[in-house]
């Protein structure tokens, strides 16, 4: 599915890998935040640098309320590209209903920190 279908939307796009605890850490927080605020116009998208294998083995053991693309070496640039200069995970980058960026953090989000960003970008 391309990001243009989700134009419109507040983004939180989330690179993330299987093998990255702190990144499965936050996934639950996040379909929880993903489910509570769909309807408000917010839609969560995870980036997986990983291998489909290994994303659809974590989904028969994680219940996750978002979409998952599977980015493989090329979502390592896409998010240098946006702003991760140290290309580790996980790393999450918020886009306004424009496309504009709006959040970048590179490390894991609290899930009280998450919501207050989306509800102020709500407003």
């Amino acid at each position: 599915m391309p990001f243009s279908a989700w134009r419109g939307k507040l983004q939180v796009v989330n690179f993330w890998a299987t093998w990255c605890p702190p990144c499965r850490e936050e996934m639950p927080a996040f379909s929880r935040l993903a489910e509570k605020y769909r309807d408000r116009g917010v839609q969560f998208v995870g980036i997986s640098i990983d291998n489909a294998d290994n994303v659809r083995r974590y989904l028969q053991e994680e219940k996750i309320a978002y979409p998952l693309l599977i980015g493989g070496s090329d979502a390592i640039q896409l998010s240098a590209d946006l702003g991760n200069g140290a290309q580790a995970m996980p790393f999450t980058v918020i886009f306004s209903p424009d496309g504009k960026i709006v959040e970048r953090k590179l490390g894991t989000y609290k899930e009280e920190e998450l919501e207050a960003i989306l509800l102020a970008r709500l407003r």
